[in-house]
């Protein structure tokens, strides 16, 4: 059995004031054309779906179309919700879609979705585990102990009873200890969504969505299949790749990773005005970094000339070190909750930040409104 395994599509995402739709079009036609060159029987969605959990129209149109072109080609595709999702929107008509191959994870009610599929070597099961949260798995199972997102997934994946001696590949949508972060993934406040790897132990390949960076995590057959793009600049230099795995007989996982080429790249560019302006024209998106120690006050326009995307400028000399947004304001979706209350908390102390003791109990607050949800 082959999966093509994708995570964090983040449709109707922006990066500053710039759609990335187009971006994104673009690059799941190139997801659609790996999967068929590579013949998978399926597609694996490990979550974040879309950026929002009303996502737009244009967002849901381009997502409809990507899973009507696999199931047109034959193949069957499994998909989770994660923290970026609504799993009450995501789940819609999984009843009626399931009768076209298509498995959608559904809002967590005390037990996995599980689907039992059959190849050359036996039976195989295919496990949908929707992102959890302590409060929502400790409210479905009614056991008052579960308090760590760790708690949660134990609880959940001992109440499936999976069945250890057969093949079993979960999707998940989860913070697993030790996986390299960049500044995309929304965590919880604390580190409490904090999970370790040994939970996931009855699987034969674990098919992990959340944090970007396409990596292994323990082991080579528990993978976080990473973003298709670049959606910040802290991953300018991850090489995007789509996770092929093949499954042969009961501990034979094969895995072999396509790279993906972008519509624009995203990049980090430094160095002197005249240098970087000899640079070959790009449409790529950019943070250029001045170093000359005099720069003119209409650089960004003269920048802009050979590199019409370039989204954010800096300066970096002996005598300033300064930031221009040149698409304006970050996007609020891009912020953590944290940051947005010491802006506004700024805003009305006369640019006065909250101090440690202040910071630490809001931290105390939104742990309890996460586990909450």
């Amino acid at each position: 059995m082959r999966f093509l395994h994708i995570a964090d599509l983040h449709l109707g995402r922006q990066l500053g004031n710039v759609s990335l739709l187009d971006d994104q079009v673009y690059i799941l036609s190139q997801l659609k054309e790996i999967a068929r060159q590579q013949r998978a029987d399926a597609v694996l969605i490990s979550g974040d779906v879309y950026q929002r959990q009303a996502p737009q129209a244009e967002a849901m149109a381009a997502f409809d179309a990507f899973v009507s072109d696999l199931v047109a080609s034959g193949m069957q595709v499994f998909i989770i919700s994660g923290n970026h999702d609504s799993a009450l929107r995501l789940g819609y008509f999984a009843g009626l879609l399931q009768k076209s191959g298509v498995y959608l994870s559904e809002v967590y009610d005390g037990t996995l979705k599980s689907i039992h599929l059959t190849d050359e070597y036996g039976p195989l099961t295919l496990w949908l585990m929707p992102y959890l949260k302590p409060g929502q798995v400790r409210r479905a199972l009614g056991e008052n102990g579960i308090v760590s997102y760790q708690d949660a997934v134990k609880a959940a994946l001992r109440q499936a009873a999976v069945d250890e001696r057969q093949r079993n590949v979960l999707l998940c949508h989860q913070y697993i200890t030790g996986a390299e972060l960049s500044d995309s993934e929304e965590l919880a406040i604390g580190g409490l969504d904090n999970i370790d790897a040994s939970v996931f132990d009855a699987f034969d390949y674990v098919a992990l969505g959340h944090i970007h960076k396409p990596q292994r995590v323990g082991r080579e057959t528990m993978r976080y299949a990473g973003s298709p793009l670049k959606y910040s600049f802290s991953e300018a230099a991850h090489k995007k790749s789509a996770c092929v795995v093949e499954l042969g007989k009961k501990g034979k996982v094969e895995i072999s990773l396509q790279p993906l080429y972008p519509l624009h790249d995203l990049r980090l560019i430094k160095g002197k005005m005249s240098d970087i302006m000899r640079m070959p024209y790009s449409e790529d998106y950019v943070w250029i970094t001045l170093t000359d120690e005099r720069v003119m006050p209409d650089a960004s326009y003269t920048l802009r000339t050979a590199f019409p995307n370039m989204l954010k400028q800096s300066v970096e000399n002996s005598h300033s070190k300064y930031d221009l947004s040149v698409t304006g304001m970050q996007a609020l979706e891009e912020r953590s909750m944290l940051e947005l209350f010491n802006d506004f908390y700024r805003l009305q102390n006369n640019d006065r930040p909250l101090d440690e003791a202040q910071t630490a109990y809001l931290k105390k607050i939104m742990a309890k409104l996460e586990d909450a949800q």
